[in-house]
């Protein structure tokens, strides 16, 4: 009998994984204490993501994997037994309150101290990363659960004494804190330091963005929420999936309305006729490249003074006053109206010519010509929903007289994404797109090359694999795709964002020479212990990667100077 090999049961469990999933947006709901759940669970843990660590092990609970799952998922949902997944946003004129996640854009709603409703507008994808998250969350409260009785059915004292914590309304002593967390470490089978670094964690992310309850609330109400389930079947934790969520699969509702709201506003602003450069990317690199160093040189010298990453890294104080002036010269905000959370800039590059720039930034201004671009920038996409956008701005506008039709000449893509060969801050270049778990793949010539970056910064060239999910991937799986694809690196829009690409090209909506870049920087490297997402945001490390490879996309859209 053939023998599996680890690589190919991991890659059986997500494709697995997905199969429910997509089996679950059908049957309209499941619990996950119950046979689909249980499935959801077995995958998982069969898979065993690096991000999710020790998700495994019955005796700790899992507190890196803990923290990015409850940075994604609204606050509160630890004490839900309702979670509701829709399509439909009903809510805008309700009394209930929208929380949004503290490191998602997703919106949700509290709709009553044990019911939780998500907005679900970014397709497929958002459905696996809830339920990815809400499988690893239901584990680990079943692990603590279990440090809730002793064999005789009796509370444990060290329950007793976190019970007293959680409650507690008030501020603790030192001396009292102390010791909650020295209690509160036998309950996670944690070391005393590993419990304190995650409740300083969630206790800073609580107090700055009220981002979640604290750890001593969390960790009681999901031990509470199982024993209370295990004694009431009234209790019992459900997810639903109403319906109308089957309206996102394939029909790009939001997406659609997203890209002929764009399209009209270049429509107004008469850019029909001009070149249009597509960039995917955060909403501050481009325009602190092109308008930060006018903005703030008078006002702020001595950051002016400042080498171009020290100087585009002390803006983060000053964004209002970059953002003014760039809006005087030329930027359109377009924060986003349809429901897909992603925001966009129109920089008409006319008002542009001859701007200064940072002096060490080798970007030409001053030859810009009569019919100087467009440049359209998006924020980042989240998964397969990058398809259903980049389709829907590439097509051809319909109005009351006819088809506008724009002229496209580049997509350029500045990702982050997990690297495999490398360290965090290095960047890759992608020389083609893989999907995950199958044979589908896009090649295509990447209009970036090495050549864009100095010697001295490392840059890995190779197929990039586009994944179902962050949560989803292991050590096997992604050591077995080096060796098949020689793949680079992990992220989840390249490929979407390359099939539609290709699509539009087909249908004659854009010509078939349209350049594509595809520039990433490493987040983190999966194969490495301590250096999953789970660590943490790359933060100030992640400025002159960011910074480089907008630098290098500018030259491609604007030219070089001329010496």
């Amino acid at each position: 009998m053939y023998e599996l090999s680890d690589a190919h049961k991991a890659r059986y469990a997500i494709h697995q994984f997905k199969v429910i999933t997509d089996s679950l947006a059908i049957r309209g709901f499941y619990r996950p204490s119950g046979k689909f759940g249980k499935s959801l669970e077995n995958c998982l843990k069969s898979l065993s993501p690096e991000i999710y660590g020790s998700m495994n092990d019955p005796r700790v609970v899992e507190l890196k994997g803990l923290e990015y799952v409850i940075d994604r998922l609204p606050r509160g949902i630890e004490e839900c037994t309702r979670v509701i997944l829709t399509e439909e946003d009903h809510f805008s004129d309700s009394p209930f309150e929208k929380i949004q996640p503290f490191k998602r854009r997703r919106t949700s709603y509290r709709i009553s101290d044990k019911e939780i409703c998500f907005v679900i507008s970014r397709g497929l994808s958002e459905i696996y990363d809830i339920l990815t998250h809400m499988t690893f969350l239901n584990s680990e409260a079943k692990k603590i659960h279990g440090k809730m009785r002793d064999d005789s059915e009796n509370i444990t004292v060290e329950w007793a004494e976190l019970e007293k914590t959680a409650q507690n309304k008030g501020r603790l002593s030192r001396e009292k804190l102390d010791q909650a967390l020295w209690n509160l470490s036998i309950i996670l089978g944690r070391t005393y330091g590993e419990t304190r670094e995650t409740y300083e964690y969630l206790e800073k992310t609580r107090a700055e963005f009220k981002a979640n309850n604290g750890l001593f609330s969390l960790v009681y109400h999901l031990g509470k929420r199982v024993d209370e389930e295990s004694r009431s079947r009234e209790n019992v934790l459900v997810v639903y999936l109403t319906p109308s969520l089957m309206n996102i699969i394939g029909h790009q509702k939001y997406g659609r309305q997203w890209g002929v709201d764009l399209k009209n506003k270049m429509l107004e602003m008469g850019l029909q006729g001009r070149p249009v450069h597509i960039v995917s990317s955060n909403l501050h690199s481009v325009v602190n490249t092109l308008y930060a160093y006018a903005a703030v040189k008078e006002i702020h010298p001595e950051i002016s003074a400042l080498g171009p990453y020290e100087f585009f890294d002390a803006l983060r104080d000053h964004g209002d006053d970059v953002l003014a002036f760039a809006i005087q010269n030329g930027v359109h905000p377009m924060p986003d109206k349809s429901g897909t959370h992603i925001d966009c800039q129109i920089i008409d590059t006319a008002p542009l010519k001859c701007v200064e720039l940072h002096p060490d930034l080798d970007i030409d201004t001053c030859a810009l010509e009569s019919n100087p671009p467009v440049i359209l920038v998006m924020d980042y996409a989240f998964g397969a929903q990058a398809f259903e956008l980049m389709e829907n701005l590439l097509k051809p506008l319909k109005t009351e007289n006819g088809e506008v039709r724009f002229d496209f000449r580049s997509v350029s893509v500045m990702g982050k994404a997990g690297i495999l060969p490398g360290a965090e801050g290095d960047i890759m270049l992608a020389s083609a797109h893989v999907f995950e778990g199958t044979s589908d793949n896009y090649i295509f010539e990447n209009d970036i090359v090495r050549e864009d970056f100095s010697e001295t910064t490392n840059v890995f060239i190779g197929p990039m694999v586009t994944v179902l999910g962050t949560s989803l991937q292991n050590r096997d799986v992604l050591v077995k795709l080096q060796e098949d694809w020689k793949t680079v690196g992990l992220e989840m829009e390249g490929g979407h964002y390359q099939r539609a690409i290709s699509a539009a090209i087909i249908k004659g909506n854009i010509p078939r020479d349209i350049k594509v870049r595809y520039a990433y920087y490493a987040s983190d490297n999966p194969l490495s212990s301590g250096h999953t997402l789970a660590a943490g945001a790359l933060g100030k490390e992640g400025v002159r990667p960011t910074y480089m490879i907008t630098k290098a996309i500018l030259q491609k859209v604007l030219g070089h100077k001329t010496v």
